[in-house]
């Protein structure tokens, strides 16, 4: 088991990935509302620019915030339908509740964030 960590300037929030074999599972940490995932990767312009509001969204809610790299985890992407970074899915109870592609500000983050509490 691996854990993937992102750090923020509240604090640290996570996302863990099961290694079983050629398949990666994932559980969310269920810290408060919506907790969601940032698909990027290093080489994705678009997701340089999310960077900092995410770290903005992350510092202002209690939501569990996790990082994924698309091209160290291809399984994990591919399990979420990602397609193009920078993707954010909102989880709700456990489960993929929302998708956001491309760069959003953090008033729209926030705003979905907020509706799955």
């Amino acid at each position: 088991m691996g854990c993937l960590v992102a750090a923020t300037h509240s604090g640290w929030y996570l996302l863990v990935v099961d290694v079983v074999g050629p398949a990666e599972r994932h559980e969310e940490v269920d810290r408060g509302p919506g907790p969601f995932a940032d698909f990027y990767a290093d080489w994705c312009g678009p997701c340089q620019q999310l960077e900092p509001i995410v770290e903005e969204v992350a510092a202002t809610t209690d939501a569990a915030v996790a990082k994924v790299d698309i091209d160290r985890h291809q399984r994990l992407a591919q399990q979420h339908g990602v397609q193009g970074v920078p993707t954010i899915v909102v989880f709700s109870d456990g489960q993929p509740a929302d998708r956001l592609v491309g760069v959003k500000s953090a008033a729209q983050l926030t705003n979905v964030i907020d509706s799955y509490r």
